[in-house]
């Protein structure tokens, strides 16, 4: 029997909420999580990530192009090793 894992996902709403409840109202990480039903984990990871896009000096429109980019870089590498793999190849061949 196979059985694959569920995992949850939350909407971005979800998790704004959950961390307003630890920041606005007061309640703690253990609180909070019992309250929502989430793990304690979850929220102190949701929590560190929206710190870090509160202190972070990039808005949303650059971020987004920042993503995208390293997305880019990470294809043209992969293509670029892929090139230098059959060029050796091709190289062997010749001879």
């Amino acid at each position: 029997m196979n059985t694959k894992r569920q995992y949850r996902t939350y909407t971005k709403e979800f998790k704004e909420e959950a961390i307003g409840l630890i920041t606005e109202q007061g309640y703690s990480v253990a609180q909070a999580a019992d309250v929502l039903g989430v793990s304690q984990n979850l929220l102190y990871t949701w929590k560190q990530k929206a710190d870090e896009l509160n202190n972070s000096s990039v808005n949303a429109d650059e971020r987004t192009e920042l993503m995208a980019l390293r997305k880019e870089v990470k294809q043209l590498r992969m293509e670029k090793e892929i090139l230098k793999k059959a060029s050796a190849f091709f190289a062997k061949e010749m001879k």
